[in-house]
C-alpha cells in the first residue's frame, strides 16, 4: 500500500509540475516574442499616452491590440494580472518531486559508489547546496559583471559567457558526485531554481516598487525596468536547457556514459540554440545556420552515443554468475555461456542474482516484478530495453551485474 500511495503522489506531482511549468514556460515564450514584435504606434494619441509599441493580432475568432508602455501608463489602472505564481508553482511542485523521488531515496537515487561514495545525509547536503549555491553564483555574476559603469543593465555577454561557464562547472561537478541521472536532475533543478529565483527576488520586487513609487508621486527609477528586463532575457534562455535535462535524465544512454556530463552539456546548448533561433526569427532574422548547428550537433552525440556490440568471448569453461557479496539477492550461480542458445535458467539465474532484490512480491517499482518464472517472459521486452539496449538497469548498477551478462539476457530476448 505505501508504495502504491508513493506512486500516486508520483503521478500528482508530476502531473502539476507539469501542468504549472506549460504555463509559466508558454508566458515566458508569449511575452519575449511579443516584445520582438511590437511596433511604434503611429496614432498621435497612442504616443501621447506613452505607448511604447503596439501589436494587433487575431486569436480565437478576436481581435487583440496590445500596447507596451515605458515607464509605465501616466494614470495606472487599479486591476493589474500579475505573472508569477506559474513560476513559484512550477518550483515547488519540481522541488516536492524531487524530494520525494530523490532525497527520500538518497541511497537508491542519489548515491553511486562506483562514482562517489557517501552517506545519504552528505549527498541530500550537496544536492541542496548544489541549488543554492548555483543561485547565489549566478546572482553575484549579474550583480558585479552586469553593470556599467552609470550604474545602468549593461555587458550582457560577458554575464552570459560566466553564466554558461558556471553550468558547466556544475554539470561537470554533479557527475562527479552523484549517480548520472541524478547528476542530469540536479544540474536542470540548480538553472530552474535560478530562474525562478529571478523571478522572487528581482523582477516581482522591482516591478511592485515602480507601481509603489508611481502611486505615491515619487520618480520611477528605470533600473527596476532595466533589471527585471535582464533576468527574464536569462529566463527565456534557460528553459530549453532545463527541459531537455529534465528529460534527458530518464534515458540510460545518456546518463550511463562515461562522460555523461559532456553529453548533458551537449545536449543543454542545443536547447540554448533553438531558444535563440526561435528569439532571432521573430526578430526578422535569418537564423536558420543556427538550426542547422543544432542538427550537426546531435548528430554527432548520436554517433558518438550508438551503443556497439557487446562480444562475449569464448572461453574453455563456462563464466559464473555470483550473487553479489552484499546478499540483497538470492540465488545460487548460473552459467553464462558465450555460444549456443540461452536456457531460462540461466536467465532466471541472472535475473534472481540481479534484479530480484526489486523487483520481487513485496517490492515492484512500476508494478514490475520477477519472482515468478512467467513475470520474467511477461517483462522479456522491459528486461531487454533497460538491461540491455540503455543499460540503465539494475539502477546505479548495485548489484554488479557484468556486460556477459548482459549480452547473455540480450541473446536469450532474439531468440524468443
Amino acid at each position: 500500500m505505501d508504495s502504491y500511495l508513493l506512486d500516486w503522489a508520483n503521478l500528482l506531482l508530476r502531473w502539476l509540475h507539469v501542468i504549472v511549468a506549460i504555463a509559466w514556460i508558454g508566458a515566458s515564450f508569449y511575452f519575449v516574442w511579443l516584445d520582438n514584435h511590437l511596433v511604434k504606434p503611429q496614432a498621435d494619441d497612442l504616443r501621447a499616452k506613452g505607448v511604447d509599441g503596439e501589436l494587433w493580432a487575431v486569436h480565437g475568432g478576436g481581435f487583440y491590440n496590445p500596447q507596451k508602455y515605458m515607464v509605465a501608463p501616466a494614470h495606472l489602472p487599479q486591476h493589474l494580472h500579475w505573472f508569477y505564481w506559474e513560476s513559484y508553482w512550477t518550483w515547488m511542485s519540481g522541488f516536492a518531486l524531487f524530494a520525494l523521488l530523490y532525497l527520500f531515496n538518497a541511497d537508491t537515487y542519489l548515491i553511486d559508489k562506483r562514482v562517489f561514495d557517501w552517506s545519504a545525509p552528505a549527498a541530500v547536503a550537496g544536492a541542496l547546496g548544489f541549488l543554492a549555491g548555483g543561485w547565489l553564483i549566478y546572482d553575484q555574476i549579474c550583480r558585479r559583471f552586469g553593470r556599467k559603469a552609470d550604474g545602468s543593465i549593461g555587458n550582457d555577454g560577458v554575464v552570459l559567457g560566466l553564466i554558461a561557464a558556471v553550468i558547466v562547472a556544475a554539470a561537470w561537478g554533479a557527475s562527479q558526485l552523484f549517480a548520472g541521472r541524478a547528476a542530469f536532475l540536479i544540474t536542470g533543478a540548480m538553472i530552474a531554481t535560478m530562474m525562478s529565483a529571478n523571478v522572487f527576488f528581482w523582477i516581482i520586487p522591482g516591478q511592485k516598487q515602480v507601481i509603489a513609487d508611481m502611486r505615491a508621486g515619487r520618480p520611477v527609477d528605470p533600473i527596476h525596468g532595466q533589471r527585471g528586463k535582464q533576468r527574464s532575457v536569462h529566463n527565456t534562455y534557460f528553459t530549453l536547457p532545463v527541459l531537455i535535462a529534465m528529460l534527458s535524465n530518464h534515458y540510460g544512454m545518456l546518463y550511463s556514459h562515461p562522460q555523461n556530463w559532456l553529453v548533458l552539456v551537449m545536449l543543454m546548448l542545443a536547447g540554448a540554440l533553438v531558444r535563440t533561433w526561435f528569439v532571432k526569427r521573430h526578430k526578422g532574422v535569418d537564423a536558420w545556420p543556427l538550426l542547422v548547428a543544432v542538427a550537426m550537433l546531435l548528430a554527432v552525440l548520436i554517433s558518438w552515443l550508438a551503443p556497439t556490440p557487446t562480444m562475449v568471448p569464448v572461453t574453455t569453461a563456462p563464466a559464473t554468475v555470483s550473487t553479489p557479496a552484499s546478499g540483497a539477492a538470492a540465488g545460487t550461480a548460473a552459467v553464462v555461456d558465450g555460444t549456443g542458445p540461452v536456457s531460462f535458467d540461466t536467465v532466471k539465474r541472472i535475473v534472481d542474482a540481479r534484479c530480484l532484490a526489486c523487483h520481487n512480491a513485496a517490492l515492484a517499482p512500476k508494478r514490475i516484478q520477477f519472482h515468478e518464472p512467467q513475470l520474467i517472459e511477461q517483462h522479456a521486452a522491459e528486461i531487454y530495453q533497460q538491461v540491455v539496449v540503455q543499460k540503465s538497469m539494475p539502477l546505479n548498477n548495485a548489484t554488479g551485474i557484468t556486460d556477459e551478462e548482459r549480452a547473455t539476457l540480450g541473446r536469450w530476448f532474439k531468440q524468443r
